[in-house]
């Protein structure tokens, strides 16, 4: 979508960079696959709503581009789960805004869980958050996206050609700390969770509502921040259930240990029900 958030053509030149080291590593054998004919994800479709909503798209070579990069990408997100149920790892993509705490909740849970885990970390520049995650012993791949505000399928299977997914139960994807672009690349996981965060303001859920739809989960994190901010939790849960009225939500604050909890029984739960 170079026209909507500037990341179409770095995503595309990673496409065809990709695509030989797929092959050269030897995850994926055939792209004539029968997913070639699945319904198409949720996340694409929010994509393509975009694009039908969006004037300065609507011409039919720019939409007949896109909707190509998607499909591609859209494809290589089912190998991506493929390899996840193969290795009977659920994939957890994460998203939210830079700085909600998607990297300090992973911290923060690794001497909890009752799971093995790694990340597939996206950022655009700076390894920093790989190297956090390494320093509390968490597997862990930096993937930098340069000038790509998200992650796609593509980065994505090759940040797995280095993490050992016999090891592993659980694999987060962290994505690029954006309300917007991440929401339309499926990037071959099985669950969606969004982080907001208290002193972003009670206003995204509602002025970025393709992500929140996107949610199987929730976290309204750095609650302890609540008596500082006017910011009111009801409301917005209320405001997330009319986008998704079966959206999990739940309320983090990491120096309560029982709200760290909650997010990992949630996971477990999950893990069971696969």
């Amino acid at each position: 979508m170079c026209k909507d958030c500037g990341c179409t053509i770095a995503g595309q030149e990673n496409y065809h960079h990709h695509h030989h080291d797929v092959h050269e590593h030897g995850l994926v054998h055939d792209h004539d696959h029968p997913h070639d004919n699945m319904d198409y994800s949720s996340n694409h479709q929010a994509a393509h709503e975009t694009l039908n909503h969006n004037p300065q798209l609507n011409d039919a070579k720019t939409i007949s581009v896109i909707k190509k990069i998607l499909d591609k990408n859209d494809h290589e997100a089912s190998h991506n789960r493929a390899h996840f149920d193969n290795h009977k790892v659920l994939g957890i993509n994460l998203m939210s805004s830079p700085g909600s705490g998607k990297t300090t909740l992973l911290e923060n849970i690794a001497d909890m869980v009752d799971f093995r885990f790694a990340v597939v970390e996206g950022d655009l520049e700076t390894s920093r958050d790989a190297d956090r995650l390494k320093a509390r012993g968490i597997e862990a791949v930096q993937i930098q996206t340069g000038s790509a505000c998200h992650l796609d399928a593509f980065m994505v299977h090759k940040g797995l050609h280095d993490i050992s997914l016999n090891d592993i139960d659980v694999c987060f994807v962290e994505n690029v700390g954006n309300l917007v672009c991440p929401a339309s690349y499926d990037v071959g996981t099985h669950l969606n969770i969004v982080l907001v965060s208290v002193p972003e303001g009670e206003d995204k859920i509602v002025k970025y509502p393709v992500m929140f739809r996107t949610a199987d989960l929730i976290l309204i994190t750095k609650t302890d921040l609540l008596p500082y901010f006017d910011y009111d939790v009801e409301k917005e849960k209320q405001e997330a259930r009319k986008l998704k009225p079966n959206v999990d939500i739940l309320e983090v604050n990491i120096k309560d240990k029982q709200s760290l909890q909650n997010v990992i029984d949630w996971i477990n739960f999950k893990r069971k029900m696969r």
